[in-house]
């Protein structure tokens, strides 16, 4: 058996003793659902014809039922979910409709000041509805023979209502919601969608938060790169939304450097993804595309833009680009001949604007897959600029393969961020390592 199909069936074995569950193709059927790989997306996910004018405003709400949950003396343990669709707005200025959860803890918050909240950006999940992270807390392993999903997230989720910290999750942008193709690494769409989920849930009825409740982020991966846009994003899109601290860990802020990265690895199944929201983010691209795919090309966008990662683990590892091209160019080669497309992943790029609050940057010195290197270097450019930068190598040897690689940091280090996350909520100073930072790994 391949490395990554022992790692994945890991994954699944974990998730199955965590109690998962397996969901049956028609397990959620209403009538007017879209079905994504087998799976009935229910109809929450559908966003109505008019969406409300402010971004963060609450669309609609449900309880969440928590797949992994037990009862408790103050409620049921680790606490009670709600499902959210709120407002944001896309890149492109137009309004977009976000799922998500809130997760109100049945642990007491013992620090300073009311319950604090931290907003989650999910590392990746996929490309299709099915793969969404607020469906992954309901469903942490689904499962039907279509599709395979693992909800990983869910271990910091409830490392965090542990402490009795209230954790919202967004699904980004076309992940859940069924009326767009999720926009993957697209890095204002995502950190749109991460404010606006603080605005979402200082509406909802029923919470302990506060209009004092302190605001932190927390992503690694996808979501490093969601949580460090958002937190370069907040003064100028949501000067409303004070932030106490983001932990980034090991964010794509370089695209063209991620990109050749993974083109022939493990996640290989990711160029897909990011092709498809290229593509759907500015239409304008559509043709550069048309003029460079072939038949193989445009059948493996397609293929992907239903999957999860437990799929294009399956079905993409070690793909290479260079079959998905007219003429064997890779997708950087492209990039690089193309200027309409180098420019918009230049656009792309994280580490050209302040954080106006403190930040933690780590990144796996070993990491292969989302190259240590250019997460390093939105650190050093965030101390260029004056910000309060926290920067912590992971370092850890070599593992072989680039997913275990780039998997493993966000474990090791989770604790550390959460706990560095935790003292920020509590009110209590940070000291920025950017004066040693140049002589670090």
């Amino acid at each position: 058996m391949p490395a990554p199909t022992r790692l994945l069936a890991a994954a699944v074995t974990a998730a199955a003793c965590l109690g998962a569950t397996a969901v049956p193709a028609d397990a959620t059927a209403q009538s007017d659902a879209v079905v994504s790989r087998g799976v009935t997306i229910p109809t929450f996910y559908n966003p109505p014809a008019s969406l409300p004018a402010a971004d963060g405003a609450l669309i609609r709400s449900e309880p969440l039922p928590l797949a992994l949950s037990l009862p408790g003396i103050d409620g049921p343990l680790p606490g009670t979910a709600t499902r959210l669709m709120y407002k944001s707005t896309d890149s492109a200025g137009r309004p977009m409709a976000v799922t998500g959860a809130y997760i109100e803890p049945s642990a007491r918050w013992t620090g300073s000041g009311p319950r604090p909240l931290v907003v989650v950006a999910p590392g990746t999940m996929g490309q299709g509805d099915q793969c969404a992270a607020s469906l992954g807390l309901e469903h942490p392993l689904l499962v039907n023979g279509q599709t395979l999903s693992v909800g990983y997230e869910t271990l910091a989720v409830y490392r965090l209502l542990a402490r009795g910290i209230a954790v919202a999750v967004t699904d980004y942008t076309g992940l859940g919601t069924t009326d767009r193709l999720h926009t993957y690494v697209n890095r204002v769409d995502e950190a749109h969608a991460v404010l606006d989920a603080v605005r979402a849930t200082r509406s909802l009825d029923g919470t302990s938060l506060t209009t004092a409740s302190r605001v932190a982020l927390f992503g690694y991966s996808q979501g490093g790169g969601a949580t460090a846009a958002a937190a370069e994003l907040q003064p100028s899109y949501a000067p409303d939304v004070t932030l106490a601290g983001t932990y980034t860990g090991a964010p794509p802020a370089d695209l063209v450097a991620v990109t050749k990265a993974i083109d022939g690895g493990d996640l290989a199944g990711a160029l897909g993804w990011s092709v498809n929201g290229f593509l759907e983010s500015d239409p304008a691209l559509v043709p550069i595309a048309e003029a460079h795919l072939n038949a193989a090309g445009r059948a493996a966008l397609k293929d992907l833009s239903t999957m999860c990662v437990g799929d294009a683990l399956l079905s993409y590892n070690s793909a290479s680009s260079t079959a998905w091209t007219t003429d064997g160019s890779s997708l950087s080669d492209i990039v690089q001949a193309e200027p309409a497309l180098k420019a918009f992943l230049d656009d792309q790029r994280i580490g050209t604007l302040k954080p106006a609050s403190p930040v933690r940057v780590a990144t796996g010195t070993a990491d292969d897959l989302v190259p240590h290197a250019q997460a390093r270097a939105l650190a050093v450019a965030w101390c260029a600029k004056g910000a309060d930068v926290t920067y912590k190598p992971v370092v850890l040897p070599g593992l072989g393969r680039s997913l275990i690689n780039h998997f493993t940091p966000l474990l090791a280090d989770q604790g550390d961020a959460i706990s560095w996350l935790a003292d920020r909520l509590n009110g209590r100073p940070v000291t920025s390592n950017c004066a040693t930072l140049p002589l670090r790994p």
